[in-house]
């Protein structure tokens, strides 16, 4: 691992990193570069007193990784095109304060204490209720008003290659029971892999689903609608829900219906179909049972290309499942890095993670942590070109 870490903006970045949005045509088609669209002093921000800064990962072929503790997030990552040309996937922005931000929170960010969505903001462990802070409709989403992706997390530790945000949300925040004390580890090496390790532990008996809230664009930030890219997703069955996003209980086969993603197809292929479960989330927004098909130490999740830019993205996983949004509710509300905006269907996100409302839903893999026990648990998302 002979990556390279600094803290510094985005300004500081090599002179050949350049947009991958380019017309068809011949490889001198206009690109817009994208040296310089932030700087340390643009990027930095004070929120809720305290400051949020700007990191950098790079490995020796070029990728570049850019973070910030304001939420552990992912804010950028340029990979190479099949032109060679470094390409941005990550939607972000170009300055700390423009993530503080109620209506669109999520951009990159690790949410939790449980991703996903809580029904009626309610759960039970044991004999005690807890009631939690009600923000998706009828339901707790992503854990809540502030949960953790609007926190300061603090840069733990660092190395070439990787770097480790600790936070701790304390009992009763937004309704969790426990001092949960989580730590996030994102780690960039020269196969073009970037991983995130999870950790947490609790004083109290509670419940855990960390994940990141990335979104991808495959052939570059603000280049238009990913209804082109070709998705497979390694699941054959999926969590259905009702009319406010919460699983029934059901596992139901993915054959015959238009979340059968098993073979590569585009995501824009069955996207309209006429569907209950399409109209209940205006489109894919569910969680996917993955099918527990090994590669090496991991389960495999998800593989999709983007139909400009040949970039591959392979995600590998420790999680039972994914969730899989289409960037249904994007709806131009916040501008990005480069200019463009948040426009309808133009990221998608692939969420690895335990199954939404589980700790109401027994039947679901378990997501309580236990004093003295160790939550960990780890996903993977490697980079390549078709």
């Amino acid at each position: 691992m002979k990556g390279k870490m600094t803290l510094l903006g985005l300004s500081a970045m090599l002179a050949f990193c350049v947009s991958c949005q380019q017309s068809t045509g011949s490889k001198s088609a206009k690109v817009d570069s994208l040296a310089a669209l932030m700087d340390t002093a643009q990027f930095r921000a004070t929120i809720d007193q305290k400051q949020a800064y700007l990191y950098k990962l790079s490995n020796k072929n070029g990728v570049q990784a850019y973070f910030t503790n304001f939420g552990a997030r992912l804010v950028g990552l340029w990979v190479p095109d099949n032109k060679g040309e470094l390409c941005d996937v990550v939607l972000g922005f170009s300055k700390a304060s423009d993530y503080n931000n109620p209506k669109e929170p999520f951009f990159g960010t690790i949410v939790g204490p449980f991703g996903n969505r809580i029904a009626g903001g309610k759960f039970k462990l044991g004999d005690e209720t807890y009631t939690l802070a009600v923000n998706n409709g009828p339901n707790t989403l992503h854990g809540g008003f502030k949960g953790v992706h609007f926190a300061h997390w603090s840069l733990k530790s660092s190395d070439p290659s990787s770097l480790t945000f600790a936070y701790t949300l304390t009992d009763g925040n937004e309704g969790f029971p426990g001092n949960i004390q989580m730590e996030v580890t994102y780690t960039l090496n020269d196969d073009n892999e970037l991983m995130i390790g999870y950790r947490a532990t609790s004083d109290k008996k509670t419940v855990i689903n960390l994940t990141n809230h990335a979104y991808f664009n495959l052939n570059g930030e603000g280049s238009g609608t990913i209804l082109d890219h070709q998705l497979q997703l390694f699941a054959n069955q999926y969590t259905p829900v009702d009319s406010t996003l919460i699983p029934t209980g059901q596992l139901t086969p993915v054959k015959g219906t238009p979340f059968d993603f098993t073979n590569l197809k585009s995501i824009g292929k069955d996207i309209n179909a006429n569907d209950q479960q399409l109209s209940f989330g205006k489109g894919y927004d569910h969680n996917f049972v993955l099918s527990r098909e090994k590669e090496g130490d991991w389960y495999k999740a998800a593989h999709v290309v983007g139909d400009k830019s040949g970039i591959v993205m392979d995600i590998l996983t420790a999680e039972p499942g994914i969730q899989f949004y289409s960037g249904n509710f994007m709806n131009e509300q916040v501008q990005l890095k480069n200019g463009k905006k948040d426009s309808f269907r133009t990221a998608f996100c692939l969420e690895p993670q335990h199954f939404p409302d589980a700790p109401n839903q027994p039947a679901f893999p378990t997501t309580v942590l236990n004093p003295g026990e160790v939550y960990q648990t780890k996903s993977l998302y490697r980079f390549s070109v078709k």
